[in-house]
């Protein structure tokens, strides 16, 4: 069966529209100019995202390819207004993924006793994917920022001034809406880099939540319905068009710890996440990492994540903003 992708759009004259590809072929809708909007059609109608989606007009046949290679394609989700769109993120959650963490923290270690990160990942192994109607272990946690944060498949990722790393993380993430009674529903997912600061982190353990407030990058394509139950990529680091890192990842939740019901509960159990309107953009976890093999990336490196189902990359170059100084003034 092929994969359903929904795309965002814009044109040379800033017109906004919707691509529906299925398999290698691909068109526009018509009468619909942003995802949100088609979601909040489907809630209304009682429908599937896919249902109503294949219902709407068909315009012209597209090549994604190709608006991809020209920068026309967009983050496959957004809300007109930045501070309505919630970027989070779970760590810990993939076979392998306390490696690298904890390659970060052993000196932490004494007499023999696992660091915070590898209980975590341990627990999550034991309790992390619950039998329907029971409540597993909760992962960590990580806030990244709202939608201000959010940049599309081939946009800038920006280091900023007083970052010590910026490092690719290359992972699967959910994309929610909340319903006007408090539902969560789930669009579907797509590839991103989740973008963070390894080297601040590496510091203090205690400086995660530090580390993650950063930028993130999403594919251009959203996939809907179940994602594979197994996902392989590639995820790699070209520099002056050289690629000077590359490694296979795995996702999907036969190659996670913790299953993406339970993520999505802990997510969700929390009021303040279950705004009427609302768009959820949620990071499941990698375990594979540049920064464990020693890379430091450099200002104008590409950060270039694939995996099937998805037919498009994410690739995201590495941006440095200048110094500004910061000064709180008392009224």
């Amino acid at each position: 069966m092929n994969p359903i992708r929904l795309l965002q759009h814009r044109a040379t004259d800033d017109t906004r529209s919707i691509i529906l590809a299925e398999g290698n072929e691909a068109h526009f809708l018509r009468g619909v100019t942003t995802v949100r909007e088609l979601a909040l059609r489907a809630i209304a109608a009682r429908e599937t995202l896919a249902q109503v989606a294949k219902s709407c007009p068909r315009g012209d046949v597209v090549d994604i390819s190709a608006e991809f290679a020209a920068g026309r394609l967009l983050a496959p989700i957004d809300h007109e207004d930045p501070a309505h769109l919630i970027l989070s993120g779970t760590g810990l959650t993939h076979l392998g993924s306390a490696e690298g963490r904890d390659k970060m923290h052993r000196e932490a270690m004494a007499g023999g006793k696992p660091t915070d990160s590898m209980r975590m990942f341990l627990e999550g192994l034991e309790g992390g994917k619950p039998v329907p109607g029971e409540v597993g272990q909760q992962p960590e946690w990580f806030y990244k920022g709202d939608g201000s944060q959010l940049v599309g498949p081939m946009d800038a990722l920006n280091l900023p001034p007083f970052a010590r790393d910026g490092g690719e993380e290359p992972e699967l993430a959910g994309i929610y809406i909340i319903g006007e009674d408090g539902t969560p529903y789930r669009l579907g997912f797509a590839l991103a880099n989740e973008y963070s600061d390894h080297v601040t982190e590496r510091h203090n353990y205690l400086w995660l939540a530090h580390s993650k407030l950063r930028q993130a990058a999403l594919g251009a394509e959203l996939l809907l319905g179940a994602p594979p139950p197994h996902i392989e990529g590639s995820s790699r680091i070209l520099r002056e068009g050289r690629v000077i890192w590359e490694k296979p990842f795995l996702s999907g939740e036969a190659n996670m710890s913790h299953s993406i019901s339970n993520l999505e509960h802990h997510h969700f159990k929390y009021d303040l996440f279950r705004r009427p309107g609302d768009i959820h953009i949620h990071f499941f976890g990698t375990a594979t990492l540049s920064f464990s093999d020693g890379v430091i990336a450099q200002e104008g490196d590409i950060f270039e994540i694939s995996a099937s189902p998805f037919a498009l990359p994410v690739a995201n170059p590495l941006t440095r903003s200048k110094e500004r100084a910061v000064a709180v003034q008392a009224l």
